[in-house]
């Protein structure tokens, strides 16, 4: 086996899901891979929303630095109403069906969030479009953060928690519900460009139990090949019941902070806790191990 595939199956201190300032980080990619290589990690991945922009830049720093890296993306798809996440971990970034599919999704969040802006006028908020794209390092991919981000820099919130909670949560007065690709098309494009499909954070997505089950069926039936299931998005407990899930279903695992920011972040790069030895790493997946060799 060569040392480097050694290397990889003992890992541990992987960080395969954060963004940069091209989606909706604070940091910009080339600073993200200075400070995953800081923070020790040993396999990294940029995974900004709906974007590969920040790709080229973050492999060529972190390729500098002797810190493996996937290229990576966090797609944003609609399954039973509710917006969902999926990851695309090892894609080629310049696939041209991935690409469209990126490229229109950035159109239905610019339309977004121009409805959430003139919502927030109506609120008595004004501005705050104009605010947000400010803020936006990328305003092709204005979101969500980038109006609380806003709102907390103006001092009309005291953190960007409360803007969720009070308006930008799924059913918030300010929120403006929109329906994303649907998961076929989302994996259709990560396999398309020779990816591994995750499904990103999932203790985050208010489903029933019976609605998980025929996500995951779904999902599993598509090819969907893994589940993040230590992720500075989820609470400790939950690690356990998304490791059960892992393996219930026949997932590979994956774990990443899902980092933004040093002050808007539960975690660091590199902070996760390991994933438990009795489960499948993403990065035994092929398509991965292919590109990791």
């Amino acid at each position: 086996m060569p040392a480097e595939s050694k290397k990889f199956q003992s890992m541990q201190r992987a960080d395969l899901h954060c963004h940069s300032n091209i989606s909706d980080g604070v940091l910009e990619p080339a600073d993200l891979a200075r400070r995953a290589s800081a923070n020790g990690v040993e396999l990294w991945a940029l995974t900004d929303h709906d974007e590969v922009a920040g790709v080229a830049v973050a492999r060529q720093v972190a390729q500098s630095l002797n810190l493996p890296f996937l290229a990576g993306v966090e797609i944003s798809v609609t399954w039973a109403g509710r917006t969902l996440h999926v990851v695309g971990l090892g894609i080629d970034d310049a696939h041209p069906a991935l690409l469209g599919g990126l490229a229109a999704i950035r159109q239905q969040r610019i339309d977004r969030a121009k409805g959430m802006g003139q919502r927030f006028n109506d609120l008595g908020y004004p501005g705050t479009y104009e605010g947000a794209l400010r803020v936006a390092g990328n305003p092709g991919l204005i979101s969500r953060t980038h109006f609380a981000r806003h709102l907390v820099q103006t001092g009309q919130f005291s953190h960007m928690q409360a803007v969720f909670d009070q308006y930008l949560k799924d059913d918030g007065a300010a929120f403006v519900p929109t329906v994303w690709p649907t998961l076929e098309q989302a994996l259709g494009w990560i396999h398309a460009a020779s990816g591994v499909a995750v499904i990103a954070h999932p203790g985050r997505y208010r489903y029933t139990e019976l609605q998980f089950d025929g996500l995951f069926t779904a999902f599993k039936d598509l090819g969907g090949e893994a589940i993040e299931v230590n992720t500075g998005s989820h609470n400790p407990w939950q690690f356990q019941t998304y490791a059960d899930v892992a393996k219930h279903y026949g997932f590979l695992a994956s774990t990443g902070s899902d980092f933004h920011g040093p002050k808007e972040s539960r975690c660091d790069l590199g902070e996760v806790p390991f994933l438990h030895q009795d489960l499948t790493p993403v990065w035994h997946a092929p398509a991965i191990e292919a590109r990791l060799v």
